[in-house]
């Protein structure tokens, strides 16, 4: 059984999913999405061999997956129904022989085309092997059915969040000339496994220049001198779950003059969590944002988003979840119990926090300052 959520939690979840089974006619859904396999069934492993979970309209879920992975696939699940195949196996054939035994053979199947683990090839092997079934989608479900966190997700992300904290921290207490970004991530991924968190990877951090050029940079051993800016962007997971925190850590002093560039950045962003509130339009949200930075010619463009979902990351083709993004042109609404990362950028630097959508606004789930920070003042 999951540590982290209980069967009732679990069970709330498979509701959520039979609903929208229930609106496409499907009788059975599968699943291989690798973040909608952790939230539906507790457990959630890499794609080196396919492995899926099926979820009938009554009854409880099962999973089939390679041999070697049923053991703690059978600890963390909330159900005990684990079918384990020899590396020997093809999956597909598997599962097609499960569903059969299960009388679920003629059955209308739903599956989110757009999962990754949804391929052409997976789809046309499995109308090879099961020619009487129907396969209808359920469109982004995989991400869309997790949109809303618990207040369980919630406090996973919080305590991710933390570590992101405790490790900005540590690189800001180093933060002289001759740091380099390479050494700067050996103290962050230090901390985080230190501290709990799933591993060591710390997210992208480089030398700040430009006005987001930088963000998905390359880390370099290259030391910094006086004046320049490290660009930190921390990505802790605890439990798959992951928060995000983006600071600009200023190497010795502002030689630059960039702490009223950073105090503008910080303030106009406050506006925009300011704003953020259950029912309002993604990209009212991000207006408030964009169109200032513009307007006051802290970029001269602005072309990439302004914040994203968090959640469930899993080992998987994405770094980021991208289901719902703020732009000009997000027509979707806010929920309570939606999680982003929201972020600023200009002139080398960067800004960014863990964002939970409440009753009457949003909290955010760092607690670290929000400046420009250095080895004096953070």
């Amino acid at each position: 059984m999951s540590p982290l959520f209980s069967r009732e939690e679990f069970a709330g979840r498979a509701a959520r999913a039979r609903a929208a089974m229930a609106q496409v006619g499907a009788e059975l859904l599968l699943v291989d999405h690798a973040e909608c396999l952790a939230w539906l069934t507790g457990y959630t492993v890499s794609e080196t061999m396919y492995r899926a979970a099926f979820l009938p309209l009554e009854g409880e879920p099962w999973f089939v997956l390679r041999d070697l992975d049923a053991g703690p696939c059978r600890d963390a699940c909330w159900f005990a129904d684990i079918v384990g195949f020899p590396d020997t196996a093809e999956p597909q054939a598997v599962m097609a022989d499960e569903i059969r035994r299960r009388g679920l053979g003629n059955a209308r199947i739903g599956a989110d085309h757009l999962s990754y683990g949804f391929t052409a090839a997976t789809r046309d092997r499995f109308a090879a092997l099961l020619p009487q079934a129907r396969f209808v989608d359920l469109p982004q479900a995989s991400d869309l059915l997790r949109a809303v966190k618990s207040p369980a997700e919630i406090n996973q992300i919080a305590q991710a969040a933390s570590i992101a904290d405790k490790a900005m921290r540590s690189i800001a207490d180093r933060a002289r000339p001759g740091l380099s970004s390479r050494a700067a991530a050996a103290v962050a991924a230090a901390c985080f496994l230190e501290n709990g968190a799933d591993t060591g990877e710390t997210g992208p951090i480089l030398p700040g220049v430009g006005d987001h050029e930088f963000l998905h940079g390359v880390m370099t051993a290259q030391p910094l001198g006086e004046g320049d800016i490290l660009h930190v962007e921390l990505i802790p997971k605890l439990g798959n779950y992951g928060a995000r925190l983006m600071r600009p850590v200023l190497i010795g002093g502002d030689e630059r003059g960039l702490i009223p560039l950073a105090e503008r950045l910080v303030a106009l962003q406050d506006e925009q969590f300011a704003a953020m509130r259950p029912g309002v339009l993604a990209c009212e949200i991000d207006a408030v944002l964009r169109e200032a930075v513009l307007r006051e010619g802290l970029r001269p463009a602005y072309d990439n988003v302004t914040g994203y979902t968090l959640g469930l990351y899993a080992r998987t083709p994405r770094p980021s979840d991208f289901s719902r993004v703020f732009l000009p042109n997000a027509r979707w609404r806010l929920e309570e119990g939606m999680v982003f990362h929201m972020y600023v950028t200009a002139g080398g630097l960067g800004f960014s926090e863990s964002i939970v959508v409440e009753t009457d606004g949003c909290r955010r789930l760092s607690s670290l300052p929000r400046k420009l920070l250095s080895s004096a003042v953070h």
